[in-house]
């Protein structure tokens, strides 16, 4: 029993061992808290300087556009450039919206973009759970001809789509700019709500089918609520892409009383000879609504995109 007891090796407590290993470090190696926290605070400020200085930059077109809406006319490309106007014209946005057909052209912005929004969140949503929970032969083919889709540049596709609709007689109406987002949306919708779909836990869905619950109806009362910050990305994209669309609605839409708002921007290029500081004026009426729809849903816009990169399996 002695000699065992004396081969036994004693334990070192942790804060001793702690001790000890700091003093077997050189004294070049050992940092102390005050200089972390000056370093770490160091780069901290290093990093918002740098996303501040890209975020100025960005938004310099942006201030260039509010600038230019309030000078008066002629002054629009005096050099060097006046950033802040003297005087300030607030009466160019009266002038602008008295212009052109303002109502008319927000009001069938406002029925395009709700229409294709409905359509294209419904389409491809189905599409997406159905890859994402499904089973079935070629899915993942399918999935791969689907994403091929986002390969394809729209000038491609431009001209088949334009002699479809002409033998189906929807030129100069709202049916070719609406109806495409009804059959599937777009290929990136589906891809993004697919990733979502995919990192969803399966247990609420797996008791629903216990309970006799079919593919709709989990779909639409268990899925489509449990995906909310990603409807939300895609409502966002949705909303930004159709408002601020120039070239599908000049190409299928040809008379003033089916325009958008997008296209009432040509009437002070065309009919007025290039009033500029009103064309801004306009442009910063329309772009209104979009910001205003991005900063209300911006937390569900980060949050879907950082969750939907996270699933996959």
């Amino acid at each position: 029993m002695s000699a065992q007891r004396s081969t036994e090796i004693p334990t070192i407590r942790e804060p001793e061992r702690a001790e000890r290993d700091l003093r077997l470090q050189p004294a070049d190696s050992v940092v102390s808290p005050t200089w972390a926290r000056i370093r770490g605070t160091s780069r901290s400020v290093l990093t918002h300087l740098v996303l501040l200085a890209i975020a100025a930059v960005s938004l310099l077109p942006l201030i260039y556009m509010v600038s230019t809406s309030l000078k008066e006319r002629g002054t629009e490309f005096a050099y060097p450039i006046e950033w802040i106007p003297d005087p300030i014209v607030w009466s160019n946005y009266a002038t602008a919206i008295d212009t052109v057909e303002t109502v008319t052209f927000l009001t069938n912005t406002m029925i395009i973009t709700m229409m294709t929004l409905i359509g294209g969140l419904l389409s491809s949503a189905l599409a997406a759970y159905g890859f994402a929970r499904t089973r079935f032969p070629g899915r993942d083919f399918l999935f791969m001809l689907c994403l091929s889709g986002m390969m394809l540049p729209y000038m491609v596709t431009m001209i088949p789509q334009f002699v479809l609709f002409r033998e189906l007689g929807w030129i100069n109406t709202v049916w070719p700019l609406v109806v495409p987002a009804f059959f599937g949306g777009t290929p990136f919708y589906i891809f993004l709500l697919r990733q979502f779909f995919k990192g969803l836990p399966t247990d609420l869905e797996d008791a629903a089918k216990l309970d006799g619950a079919g593919f709709f109806r989990i779909w639409w009362t268990i899925a489509m609520p449990m995906a909310k910050p990603a409807l939300a990305t895609v409502a966002i994209l949705s909303i930004l892409f159709h408002w601020n669309d120039f070239l599908a609605p000049l190409i299928y839409l040809q008379t003033q009383d089916n325009w958008t708002l997008a296209l009432g921007i040509r009437l002070f290029r065309d009919a007025y000879q290039i009033n500029f500081n009103l064309m801004m004026a306009y442009a910063v009426i329309m772009t209104i609504p979009v910001f205003t729809v991005f900063f209300a849903f911006q937390k569900y816009f980060v949050q879907g995109i950082a969750i939907s990169g996270m699933g996959g399996r």
